[in-house]
């Protein structure tokens, strides 16, 4: 690990919409060993927890997610120390019942991405992570409650599609998708969900629900840039809402889940 001075309890990865979430903090650059994060680091004192955030495109949203440096994202948190990270992103729908502005937190996922570097260990030492279960429970089970308590619309669990981009589905592949169950789809999660397993971070996606993925669901149009960005910039001050409670809410110590002890089953012995 790159030592640093600055320490952080909690991450936030922001998606678009996020990149002003953590307010009068200190711009830290971190190097790490597989190069530069998305952006400098803001860390900051929030809800009593100091709070270190990282927008994943870049501000202005300046790379694309299939060239977002995952591992020297989750590396810097890892540097400062973060034990849990919540990753909030915007995501299209797959079924009629997860209408724009739900939100969903998300349970599993299904890898759609190709050539994105998804791990650590890349040899000589070699880790099998195990998956079964990837995002952490008891940060789910906390981010289901307070959004509840928000009074918005919360889907407990869901499977997320991740998806190359940077473009959006065709009409095939989003009617596969939802044949298939699965409930939303986004560019983002994967490797981000893996690579945090890998260092032993709790992490929980909220997915905030932007559109009908090609509008197949719903019967509304097909899904623009434009559209998702408008309605995911109404619907962002809802994330901002339930950031301060969920962060108050979550245990200092970390004792009802198995995230930190998953990477030392992941070898042969």
């Amino acid at each position: 690990m790159h030592e640093t001075k600055h320490r952080a309890d909690i991450g936030v990865f922001g998606g678009s919409g996020f990149y002003s979430f953590v307010s009068k903090t200190e711009e830290v650059k971190i190097n790490t060993p597989y190069g530069a994060p998305s952006d400098s680091v803001s860390i900051g004192e929030f809800a009593g927890v100091t709070v270190a955030f990282i927008p994943r495109h870049g501000r202005g949203h300046s790379i694309p997610p299939h060239r977002i440096n995952y591992r020297a994202n989750l590396w810097a948190m890892h540097s400062l120390g973060v034990g849990r990270i919540i990753s909030p992103c915007a995501c299209g729908s797959l079924q009629s019942d997860i209408k724009p502005g739900d939100f969903v937190v998300t349970d599993q996922f299904v890898d759609r991405t190709n050539g994105r570097v998804d791990t650590f260990f890349d040899g000589p030492s070699v880790a099998h992570i195990s998956s079964a279960e990837p995002y952490c429970p008891e940060l789910r089970k906390l981010s289901a409650k307070v959004i509840r308590a928000e009074g918005i619309t919360v889907h407990e669990k869901g499977t997320m599609v991740v998806i190359q981009g940077p473009r959006f589905s065709t009409r095939a592949e989003s009617q596969w998708f939802t044949q298939m169950g699965w409930h939303t789809v986004n560019m983002t999660q994967y490797p981000e969900v893996v690579l945090a397993q890998e260092l032993g971070i709790c992490i929980v996606n909220i997915a905030l629900v932007t559109d009908f993925d090609c509008g197949l669901v719903g019967n509304v149009p097909e899904v623009t840039a434009a559209e998702v960005f408008a309605t995911f910039g109404k619907n962002s001050e809802n994330i901002k809402r339930i950031m301060k409670p969920l962060i108050a809410a979550i245990p200092r110590e970390r004792a009802q889940c198995r995230c930190a002890k998953k990477i030392d089953e992941a070898f042969f012995s």
